[in-house]
């Protein structure tokens, strides 16, 4: 792995890439199959997840609340390692007095506090500074309605404590979940275990990133939980057993984002073994923004193949079911022939940073023209110049490193600061990125 470093110079493309990425497993499904696995009557495995900073907080949370979670070879393989076996279900020990660090990982400011309201005993929730002012209040507030004890001085955010009376009674609930669709994920997911199940109502503005609350369903389901979809915005989740079942997690597609991008950026070709040819992933949208962009994507049992045509085309579109694309996109755009308009996510302007206002900043830096909208972001393309004074901040999000990545791929010089933050999700992201432009070709003399 590449060494942490605080200014990571931006590797520029000599000629087209051509390389296969092999990409890590998916952060969403990692975090939702331990969740599911610590409330489950039995062990289950996880094959091949995720191991980056917010699945590491994940398990380290759950092994505060009673689970183990265990490497070990997956069954399949053989490899040690390759799979974590996840016993003891959250709530069936004392835990008073634990804390849990969330880091800066919206899955575990959001789905953890509902199963320490299972467990016995005080859980004591803080993360870093940027996480105290994610949006977390909707949630604490219908957990206290469908009978938690939660002490967070009024705040609506953290640090909390959750009293844990081993139970929950649960039952309805209205929320709104503008803010993030995990603040309805995390009621469903725990919802089989408390006493009524929980019916979730979202009453606002609609949610983002809705496939999320889909992928949440569907993996409730897989593990025998009675799940409704009652309406417009509203679930029901019937209580009963959650069953330990094996999961294997798929590639996550939001990281190909950018390894993907590189082959319009290059007029090359970039191949992500593995992908599913049916997924609940929101990232599987880059299919049809990248041919819209100027490339040719295609399926296949290799994986999918995205080729660049040599242009790239701005674009108009609304990303509130896919935000975490909203960043490689507006790098693209930046880099693109024509205008491009991203509509549709304002919530991320409350995620890791500003998104909308730290890629406006940092791309105008170089020379770009992105106006700010209310929801999104307008990006009228033009040369763009590494300024050698500054470097690209990251704001310890990993997004903008991966947007700032892609950009340096046509802009030499560039320098990204704190470029590590990326382990949040990618620990790998530099060495991959790295390895696949040396793997493609220098150009014919």
């Amino acid at each position: 792995m590449v060494a942490a470093v605080q200014d990571w110079p931006a590797p520029t493309a000599t000629g087209p890439v051509r390389a296969v990425v092999t990409l890590p497993g998916s952060k969403s499904i990692t975090n939702r199959a331990l969740v599911l696995a610590a409330l489950a009557d039995g062990p289950g495995l996880i094959r091949r997840p995720l191991r980056a900073r917010d699945t590491l907080l994940m398990a380290a949370a759950l092994r505060a609340l009673g689970a183990d979670v265990d490497e070990q070879a997956d069954g399949a393989d053989g490899a040690d390692g390759s799979a974590w076996r996840v016993t003891r279900a959250a709530g069936q020990g004392h835990v008073d007095g634990h804390r849990v660090d969330v880091g800066n990982a919206g899955t575990v400011l959001r789905f953890v506090p509902c199963v320490a309201t299972l467990a016995l005993g005080d859980v004591a929730f803080d993360g870093d500074p940027r996480a105290r002012e994610r949006p977390v209040g909707p949630l604490l507030t219908a957990l206290r309605e469908l009978g938690a004890s939660i002490d967070d001085g009024g705040r609506g955010a953290l640090p909390f404590t959750v009293h844990g009376r081993g139970a929950l009674p649960g039952g309805a609930v209205t929320l709104d979940s503008s803010g993030s669709s995990q603040l309805v994920s995390a009621l469903l997911l725990a919802g089989a275990r408390f006493d009524e199940g929980v019916e979730v109502h979202h009453q606002g503005p609609p949610v983002p990133s809705a496939p999320h609350v889909d992928m949440t369903i569907g993996m409730l389901r897989g593990a025998g939980v009675r799940v409704e979809v009652t309406g417009h915005d509203s679930w029901r989740v019937h209580p009963g057993a959650v069953l330990p079942r094996t999961v294997d997690v798929e590639p996550d597609l939001s990281n190909a984002a950018p390894f993907l991008a590189a082959a319009l950026v290059t007029g090359g070709t970039v191949t992500i073994p593995g992908w599913p040819t049916r997924t609940t992933q929101p990232g599987d949208a880059i299919r049809d923004l990248l041919t819209r962009m100027g490339g040719s994507c295609e399926l296949s049992a290799a994986g999918l193949e995205v080729r660049g045509g040599g242009t790239i085309h701005g674009i108009t579109a609304d990303l509130r079911d896919a935000p975490e694309l909203a960043t490689v996109l507006t790098a693209l755009a930046a880099l693109a022939s024509s205008p491009s308009r991203l509509s549709g996510i304002a919530h991320i302007r409350a995620q890791e940073t500003d998104r909308l206002a730290a890629l406006a900043r940092e791309i105008n830096a170089l020379g770009g023209r992105l106006t700010e909208l209310p929801d999104g972001l307008v990006i009228m393309p033009g040369p763009l110049h590494a300024d050698a004074a500054r470097a690209f901040e990251s704001y310890d999000d990993h997004r903008m490193v991966m947007a700032a990545a892609v950009l340096g791929l046509a802009v030499p010089g560039l320098r990204i600061a704190n470029a590590a933050t990326v382990a949040k999700t990618l620990p790998d992201f530099m060495d991959l990125w790295t390895a696949m432009l040396e793997r493609s070709p220098e150009p014919a003399a």
